[in-house]
């Protein structure tokens, strides 16, 4: 990524720090944009307690500073702070390029708002122009998730990472899809 898109990003998480409280419970996304914002909110100095949607995410947050809990201590949110990896025109997006699919919808569906931190990098003029849809499967599932992606038109392959398979913090794996623009 080159100098002006970092700063963009730098300059994308300061912003979003004027929806955060004092003494709030918020997610902390997982990606460039949501690791921008994790870093403007540790050095604001705000004092939140933040609920990571990855590994990733976690050691940032405690780097600079955040308190860190669970989800199951949290409760509900206040807010979700993350990013998205294709934005339309329309305001649809697809997520998990990152490869933090399932957490990052669980902490959004705990979060009572949710802000997608978007870099003009991500902007599309349609869904699907990168040419691949993220789907986490269990490991067990990945046969019957191939057939039925496979059934929709899709072409699944297993995520690679150095020489062996991608698996998330949660153990899954992550199927891409092969996509043309998606339409609806």
């Amino acid at each position: 990524m080159n100098a002006v898109s970092e700063t963009h990003l730098e300059e994308l998480g300061k912003h979003a720090i004027r929806y955060v409280r004092t003494g709030q419970t918020i997610g902390l996304g997982t990606g460039r944009a949501a690791s921008a914002f994790i870093r403007a909110l540790g050095a604001s100095g705000v004092a939140v307690r933040g609920v990571p949607t990855s590994k990733a995410s976690d050691e940032l947050g405690r780097s600079v500073g955040i308190e860190i809990g669970s989800l199951g201590d949290a409760g509900r949110l206040a807010s979700d702070f993350d990013g998205a990896d294709e934005v339309d025109p329309r305001l649809n997006l697809v997520k998990g390029y990152g490869g933090a699919l399932v957490r990052e919808k669980i902490v959004a569906a705990s979060s009572q708002k949710f802000f997608v931190l978007v870099g003009e990098e991500k902007l599309v003029a349609k869904l699907g122009t990168r040419g691949s849809l993220p789907v986490e499967v269990v490991p067990f599932a990945v046969p019957l998730a191939f057939k039925k992606i496979a059934g929709l038109g899709l072409k699944p392959h297993v995520r690679p990472s150095n020489g062996g398979d991608y698996v998330t913090d949660n153990g899954n794996l992550i199927l891409d899809c092969g996509v043309n623009n998606i339409h609806n």
